[in-house]
């Protein structure tokens, strides 16, 4: 055998066990919580874009899921919770998503997407106290790994820490703009992730 033959063998190795290993992550973050809230996303950012109420739309879908030959599926229990509580708290959601923006930025600065991302895992880590922070952080990471640019990832991931190392005071009612936030001191947003005021 030639040696480097060899070399290349176990190489392979160990890339196989990395795919498999990224294969059993991705099945994992891939059960019915997360997709209940994929759908969610999906839902509030169709909203915001055709400018209807969001809960109309889950309506919508639920009954459209109902009728024979349509390929609508079912909107999960936990997708409706999140849309009617996101949207019955939005000016909540958005003033606390603010308040932890860098000084020069505006949520309206920001994705559409990312917007909807941070809505629905905001949303979860002030109410809805059975998901764990870390959980509800780590998969609206996930979402914008999935939906949103290479870098919205870390900065949905600085504001999300951000907000749960006050979560005790959010939950309570406070909106306090958090100075020096993680997000802030890491630049949050770049400027690639961002739509620009023209759009």
């Amino acid at each position: 055998m030639n040696p480097e033959d060899e070399n290349t063998s176990q190489t392979k190795k160990p890339a196989e066990e990395l795919k498999s290993q990224e294969t059993r992550s991705s099945w994992k973050r891939r059960g019915s919580r997360y997709k209940a809230r994929r759908r969610a996303v999906d839902i509030l950012f169709e909203a915001e874009m055709r400018d209807i109420d969001p809960v109309a739309i889950v309506e919508d879908r639920v009954v459209l899921s109902r009728l024979n030959g349509t390929d609508v599926n079912q909107v999960p229990s936990y997708t409706k919770e999140i849309v009617s509580g996101a949207a019955m708290e939005l000016d909540r959601l958005d003033e606390l998503i603010a308040a932890h923006l860098a000084e020069d930025w505006s949520l309206e600065r920001i994705m559409t997407v990312d917007r909807a991302i941070l809505r629905v895992s905001v949303w979860e880590l002030i109410f809805n106290p059975d998901v764990p922070l870390a959980t509800a952080i780590i998969e609206g990471v996930e979402l914008a790994s999935e939906y949103s640019t290479d870098v919205s990832p870390a900065y949905v991931h600085a504001l999300l820490d951000s907000i749960a190392k006050n979560i005790d005071e959010y939950r309570a009612g406070s909106v306090t703009p958090v100075e020096n936030s993680e997000a802030e001191a890491a630049g949050y947003p770049v400027e690639e992730s961002i739509e620009e005021d023209s759009q």
